[in-house]
């Protein structure tokens, strides 16, 4: 008999993934709860056939209220991440953390027996420059001014606190291949941040994989990361991610990047997940590998002549370096 699964945040970059693979195993029952959107109707309207799909938002009661089947497991992936979560606090508090609340409620009320999968962050740990090895039970940095971090610690409260049998997973830094959004994100963390990532297809499969494992990670955290052949430092990860584009050298003027005030580090523990899932299919090489074949070679013959022009460009999103030379004494504290 097939297990029936719940999956919100279907239409997100690892959401995506565990979409693709749980359709893909044809093991499992799956209902999708997504946001009504144009975008989203297209991209999942041929699934109709395989899926169930409810339309609805999280943080609306009524909507929640279609949800009637007695599911066995909820995958919560639906969530507002940085970039975009750093535009309305009130935004990312209400679908990070009311959303998440208002669904566990949903289900404590009517299938109390679901299992309830939830993805946190690595940034809730801070900033882990002077100490870069983090464990799950490191202290949390429940005084960082970042709000889409207080939503994270908020919502793993609720989770902890609810009567489902429940498991959180903190997510490393998840890099794709060569489909990376261009932000003034890449500026704020400083560049020699060390950093233990993993690709979209590898964290979709922990989430997939634990299906099978729920006994194993019942009322338990881990951290989800590559392991040891995926730790890298931000520097080096961009370094080559430029030359992959032709971009050249990171040579960017001094004070573009900060220097304080982000997150990521090597998730020491990061293999105990790895024990239980066995989810890891890529290293670092894979993802170099990957993100080079990626890249048309005439694509790259045309970015040559511009890189210049284009990293010129690039500055002028760098928060920091504009702190920097406006001398804002705020700012320059915030990132160095």
């Amino acid at each position: 008999m097939k297990h029936n699964v719940l999956l919100t945040g279907a239409s997100g970059g690892i959401g995506y993934e565990v979409f693709q693979q749980l359709l893909k195993s044809q093991k499992y029952n799956l209902t999708i709860f997504i946001r009504e959107s144009r975008k989203n109707i297209k991209r999942f309207k041929s699934f109709g056939n395989e899926i169930k799909i409810l339309f609805g938002d999280v943080t609306k009661k009524e909507d929640l209220a279609q949800i009637r089947e007695p599911f066995d497991t909820v995958i919560h992936l639906a969530a507002i991440i940085p970039p975009i979560a750093y535009k309305s606090e009130s935004s990312t508090h209400k679908v990070n953390v009311l959303g998440t609340q208002l669904l566990i409620q949903h289900f404590e009320s009517y299938c109390p027996k679901a299992f309830f999968m939830f993805s946190s962050s690595v940034a809730i740990y801070g900033d882990r420059l002077k100490n870069p090895e983090i464990r799950v039970s490191d202290p949390l940095d429940e005084d960082d001014g970042d709000f889409y971090v207080q939503s994270k610690i908020k919502a793993e409260e609720v989770v902890q606190q609810s009567r489902l049998e429940w498991t959180i997973f903190r997510l490393t830094a998840i890099l794709g291949v060569n489909n990376h959004k261009i932000t003034g994100l890449m500026f704020h963390m400083p560049l020699d941040t060390p950093m233990e990532i993993t690709t979209p297809s590898d964290a979709a499969r922990a989430f997939v994989n634990a299906l099978e494992h729920k006994h194993l990670l019942s009322k338990k955290i881990f951290n989800l990361g590559g392991g040891a052949s995926f730790r890298t430092s931000y520097r080096e990860l961009l370094s080559e991610n430029f030359k992959i584009n032709g971009l050249g050298s990171l040579n960017f003027p001094e004070k573009t990047f900060a220097e304080k005030n982000f997150h990521c580090g090597y998730m020491m523990d990061s293999d105990d997940l790895e024990d239980i899932l066995h989810y890891r299919e890529h290293t670092l090489v894979d993802y170099y590998r990957l993100n080079s074949a990626a890249v048309p070679a005439i694509r790259k013959y045309l970015t040559i002549p511009f890189r210049g022009l284009i990293k010129f460009f690039l500055r002028q999103m760098s928060e920091p370096l504009r702190a920097y030379q406006r001398n804002d004494l705020k700012e320059l504290e915030r990132f160095f």
